[in-house]
């Protein structure tokens, strides 16, 4: 009798251990197919910020800035006889 008690301690023992190698199996995928879509969203958002890097740099462009300054503001680079230097 001794030994049938052992044999179903065992067994149990045995598909409980069963269950949870499954049970840690399936959090293990669960938690990598998270981590891909963590990829994938850190790749849409690096892609996002260099075409907002390129935007900037376009809109900061040194001719375009004195463009802007010419047709909006009325704006000229003045005439070498207009130029004053203030000494300090």
């Amino acid at each position: 009798m001794r030994t049938a008690g052992l044999v179903v301690l065992l067994a149990a023992a045995t598909v409980a251990s069963a269950v949870a190698v499954v049970d840690a199996r399936h959090s293990a995928r669960q938690q990598f197919i998270e981590l891909q879509g963590l990829h994938r969203d850190r790749d849409q958002l690096n892609i996002e910020w260099r075409q907002l890097q390129i935007e900037r740099s376009t809109w900061a462009a040194h001719a375009r800035v004195e463009q802007l300054a010419r047709d909006r503001l009325s704006m000229r680079v003045p005439a070498p006889a207009e130029i004053e230097i203030v000494k300090p």
